[in-house]
C-alpha cells in the first residue's frame, strides 16, 4: 500500500492509461502546464507532449463538441470541465450529441470518451462554482455516471470510463482532492455500477456516494455511541447503481435513509428511493427518508455553507426517524 492523495490517484490513472493506450488524449482549459485548476493533471504534459495534453480556449461546448468528434473518429479523449457548473455550457454536446451518437448511427461507432468535472462545496465558491449536478446526466440514455468517494475507487473507476465504449461523465467532489488514503501498489480496476460496503451494521443502511460517504461515517458513529449499527452502502456509480447491493443490505437491516451532497429535490437519492419503495417494499419496516441540501442556490459565506452542506446530525436525525 502507497499513501496517495485522490487527486494524485486521479492523475496516476491518467498517467497509467496514456501509457496503455496512444488513442488517450486530455483536453481542457489550462490542463498542460499549470495542470489544471486543482493540479490534477500535474506532469502529464512534461510525460506525453502537447499532441496529447492540449490545452483549449475557454469553450466548454467546443471542448466537448471536439472530443465527440475524436472519439467518434477513433480515439479516447479525457476532458476536463473546471467546474460542473460549467457543464450547462456544453448540454448540447454532451446530451444530443456523445449520448446519442451511438443510437443514431446504428452503433457503427462507439462514443468512448470521458469528461471529468468537480462537484460540491467546501471551497466556499458560492452558487455557480459548487452544485452538484449527476443527476441531470443519470438522466439521459446513454450516458453513465460515476462518483468515487476513495483514492483507490478513484483511480479504479477512472480506469474503467477510459476502458469504456460509452460516454462516461466522472464527477469529482473537489473537497477529496487533498485527502490522503492508502491505495494499493497495484491498484485494479472497479466495475462501473457496482456499489461497496464501507461500513457493516445491522440496524439501518445509509446509501450514499461521493464525499457524502465521509458524512455517513461520522453518522455511524455518532450512532455508534447510542448503540445503534449503520450499515454505509457507497454506490459509487449512479448511472448504472447497483441496486442488488441496496436490496442485500436492506434484506438484513430493514431501513433505508439516502444521502447525498446534492439538492434534495429530484436528486440521485430520489430515484433510489423510489425503486427500492417498489422493489424491496416488503423488506421495510419503516419510510425510506432522504437527506440532501435544501432547494436554494449555494451560499459563499462559510457558515452559511457549512449549514447549506449535508452534515452529520441530519444524518443521524433521519437515522432516527426509520428507527422510531
Amino acid at each position: 500500500m502507497a499513501e496517495m492523495r485522490f487527486m494524485q490517484a486521479i492523475n496516476r490513472a491518467l498517467s497509467d492509461a496514456m501509457e496503455a493506450d496512444a488513442d488517450v488524449v486530455l483536453l481542457g482549459e489550462d490542463i498542460a502546464a499549470p495542470g489544471g485548476p486543482f493540479g490534477v493533471t500535474r506532469g502529464l504534459l512534461d510525460r506525453f507532449g502537447e499532441s496529447r495534453v492540449r490545452d483549449t480556449p475557454i469553450s466548454e461546448a467546443t471542448i466537448v463538441g471536439a472530443s465527440v468528434g475524436a472519439a467518434l473518429s477513433g480515439l479516447k479523449p479525457v476532458v476536463e470541465i473546471m467546474f460542473m457548473d460549467f457543464m450547462t455550457v456544453a448540454m448540447d454536446a454532451v446530451v444530443n450529441q456523445a449520448a446519442k451518437a451511438h443510437f443514431m448511427f446504428g452503433s457503427q461507432r462507439p462514443v468512448p470518451m470521458v469528461i471529468r468535472t468537480p462537484h460540491g462545496g467546501g471551497l466556499n465558491a458560492g452558487p455557480q462554482h459548487s452544485q452538484c449536478l449527476e443527476a441531470w446526466f443519470a438522466h439521459v440514455p446513454g450516458l453513465k455516471v460515476v462518483c468515487p468517494s476513495t483514492a483507490a475507487d478513484a483511480y479504479g473507476l477512472l480506469r474503467s470510463a477510459i476502458e469504456d465504449p460509452n460516454p462516461v461523465v466522472f464527477v469529482e467532489n473537489k473537497s477529496l482532492y487533498p485527502i490522503k488514503e492508502d491505495v494499493p501498489d497495484e491498484p485494479s480496476h472497479v466495475a462501473i455500477g457496482t456499489a461497496t460496503i464501507a461500513r457493516e451494521g445491522d440496524d439501518l443502511t445509509i446509501v450514499t456516494y461521493g464525499a457524502a460517504r465521509k458524512t455517513a461515517a461520522d453518522a455511524a458513529d455518532m450512532l455508534a455511541d447510542d448503540g445503534v449499527s449503520a450499515e454505509i452502502l457507497d454506490l459509487r456509480g449512479i448511472q448504472p447503481w447497483d441496486e442488488a447491493a441496496v436490496l442485500v443490505s436492506l434484506a438484513k437491516t430493514h431501513r433505508l435513509v439516502v444521502l447525498h451532497e446534492a439538492v434534495e429535490a429530484f436528486g440521485a437519492g430520489a430515484e433510489v428511493a423510489a425503486r427500492i419503495a417498489d422493489i424491496g417494499f416488503d423488506e421495510l419496516d419503516a419510510p425510506i427518508v432522504r437527506v440532501g441540501a435544501p432547494f436554494m442556490p449555494s451560499p459563499f459565506g462559510r457558515g452559511l455553507e457549512a449549514e447549506y452542506i449535508p452534515n452529520a446530525g441530519r444524518v443521524v436525525a433521519a437515522a432516527r426517524r426509520v428507527l422510531e
